[in-house]
């Protein structure tokens, strides 16, 4: 069998609970061997820049893959320079000979609806499957409806460990079209935004993120966390109720 990697990018300022679960829900749900997280470098659809650096991010990304054994942290956005596109971190993927069929990107729903503002749109649905997750209040079900214009190429995925059609139990190399994937998975409602401000206000951060990446962020101080607060959700004295 060939095998299939899972691809999820993001800001990771920092990684959660939330970002796990998707991660999680679609290896089981479409049998990927393994899902690369991968911070990125610049933003594109972000007005400011992370809060954490680069490496701060990159390391709580590789702390948060300790969670399963089939997460592993990437660093193939921070390594280029510039903005990080989509579209040229598939390229840089293929180019590292993972054939295009072999690359599941995982994306929000709330984001994929906006695919026609991507860089490269459409050519880029051309460089991997996509799989994209219910998020934010948008149904990954109800992409159909929002893209008539893509319909053509989705396939539900009705829950984690289903199977996917025209994949399981299919060689890839015998389905080289890339497809879209609608993961309608539940998940937390986490945001990173939230939790800077609970380690800004010394919160305890425990069931958002996982106990390594709380340790990193109150050992280094990041989002102005205190470094003397105890890690794994104890609070820091004087804040004794969340």
């Amino acid at each position: 069998m060939v095998p299939r990697l899972g691809v999820m990018g993001g800001t990771f300022d920092p990684i959660h609970a939330g970002h796990l679960s998707v991660a999680v829900q679609a290896a089981d749900a479409l049998a990927l061997d393994r899902v690369l997280l991968l911070p990125t470098r610049t933003p594109p659809h972000r007005p400011i820049d992370p809060s954490a650096s680069m490496f701060h991010r990159f390391a709580m990304a590789a702390l948060a893959a300790r969670s399963d054994p089939r997460l592993a942290a990437s660093d193939v956005e921070l390594a280029r320079a510039g903005t990080s596109y989509t579209a040229d971190t598939l390229r840089a993927l293929q180019a590292g000979g993972i054939e295009r069929w072999q690359i599941f990107f995982l994306t929000g729903a709330d984001a994929f609806a906006e695919i026609a503002t991507w860089r490269e749109y459409p050519a880029v649905l051309d460089l991997a499957h996509f799989v994209v997750c219910s998020r934010d209040g948008v149904a990954a079900s109800s992409m159909p409806r929002r893209l008539p214009e893509l319909a053509s190429r989705m396939i539900p995925v009705p829950s984690p460990g289903a199977e996917a059609p025209g994949l399981h139990g299919v060689p890839a190399v015998q389905d080289p079209e890339t497809r879209v994937f609608l993961l309608d998975c539940a998940t937390p409602d986490i945001s990173s935004t939230d939790i800077r401000a609970r380690a800004r206000a010394g919160r305890p951060l425990a069931g958002l993120v996982p106990p390594e990446v709380d340790d990193h962020i109150r050992r280094h101080g990041l989002y102005g966390a205190d470094p003397g607060a105890a890690a794994a959700g104890r609070p820091a004295a004087g804040n004794l109720h969340d």
